[in-house]
């Protein structure tokens, strides 16, 4: 992931991806580079416009990011009520249990 990271900050820096480029970022960040990894990076991105992928990512989760909550609350929060009351039984048959190594 951190080679994807590496890649993204020079395009912000708006510097090349290249193989150099990647490797003196991922040095600079103290990470022990792979010339492997590099290479295969620099290769998956040589066509993508990460311009173009980032704008279609930001559209993506742009509803998310707004504070606009999906329909599908409602269940949600009915499944966590559910798993607390079910810790709660867990956790006094543990107790229980306990008891008996010690009783």
């Amino acid at each position: 992931m951190e080679y994807l990271y590496a890649a993204l900050l020079l395009h912000k820096a708006e510097q090349k991806i290249t193989e150099d480029n990647l490797k003196k970022t991922l040095t600079a960040a103290g990470v022990k580079a792979d010339e492997a990894r590099i290479k295969a990076t620099v290769t998956a991105l040589k066509d993508v416009d990460i311009e173009k992928v980032l704008a279609e990512t930001t559209i993506a989760t742009a509803p998310a990011a707004s504070g606009a909550t999906p329909a599908s609350d409602a269940p949600t929060e009915k499944k966590e009520e559910k798993k607390e009351e079910d810790s709660g039984a867990n956790e006094e048959e543990a107790a229980a249990g306990l008891g008996a190594l010690f009783g």
